[in-house]
């Protein structure tokens, strides 16, 4: 009987084994991208995450300052003595900050709150440059001074979530209540004080006859109730943003 090797081929064993380094080439090949093939098939596409929150813009709807607000989840490191006064800085002289004050002048005159201005031309101008100097007044008080001072964050942190009464309320009691540096809920003495403290400086520069601790009181309440509404006005305006406007992302609000 003949054995096993005279039943093989002579070249058998090399033809096997080329074979197999043959088949072995062959799904290397098949699983490595050829240098024509497209990137996209040598690694999965990665997506952007979708952003859940609408983003805050630097100004509202381009002429209401609104450098202070902060997006909705947003984590930012502590304010540095620098960051807090370009923030008074940015809501004092900023294209922008000429808005407020122009209308508060032109309801004061409407009113004739101070007669010793006149009216008209004349009596707009004076009653204009008073209310930028007491904005810009308040501004670095509550802004810049008395944060540095007492440790406090002057920026707005947008709540974004609940209905209407919850954010509005959780807006308005941000006159009273804010953040320290180390992120810790306190008494926002920054608003407070630093209102009553520009209310009081105004009575330098205003006529005699308004300088009084009535005048000053009502100057102040009503600082920091311009203030407290303009929260409310930061807290919904991403969502009236989108809404009208069709812009969940600005790149007003990435920049300056």
């Amino acid at each position: 009987m003949p054995d096993a090797g005279t039943l093989l081929p002579s070249n058998a064993s090399a033809w096997s084994s080329t074979s197999l380094e043959h088949l072995g080439d062959t799904q290397d090949q098949q699983n490595t991208p050829q240098s024509g093939q497209p990137d996209t098939l040598k690694k999965p596409i990665q997506q952007n995450p979708v952003p859940t929150r609408d983003p805050q813009t630097k100004r509202i709807l381009g002429i209401i300052p609104n450098f202070r607000s902060v997006s909705t989840d947003e984590k930012l490191p502590p304010m540095s003595v620098k960051e807090k006064f370009l923030t008074a800085t940015d809501d004092s002289f900023d294209y922008s900050s000429i808005f407020i004050p122009a209308a508060l002048a032109g309801y004061s005159m409407a009113r004739n709150a101070t007669p010793e201005f006149g009216q008209g031309a004349v009596g707009y101008a004076r009653y204009f440059w008073h209310s930028a100097v007491d904005q810009t007044s308040e501004n670095y008080m509550v802004e810049f001074i008395f944060p540095v001072i007492t440790h406090e964050d002057n920026r707005y942190y947008t709540l974004g979530r609940g209905g209407f009464f919850k954010r509005t309320g959780y807006a308005l009691s941000r006159a009273v209540v804010t953040r320290s540096d180390s992120g810790r809920e306190t008494f926002n003495v920054s608003e407070v004080m630093g209102a009553g403290v520009s209310s009081g400086l105004s009575s330098l520069y205003y006529p005699s006859r308004e300088r009084s601790f009535g005048n000053t009181s009502s100057e102040w309440a009503i600082d920091i109730g311009i203030d407290a509404a303009s929260f409310v006005v930061k807290e919904f305006w991403p969502d009236i943003n989108r809404k009208f406007f069709h812009q969940s992302d600005s790149i007003e609000g990435k920049t300056h």
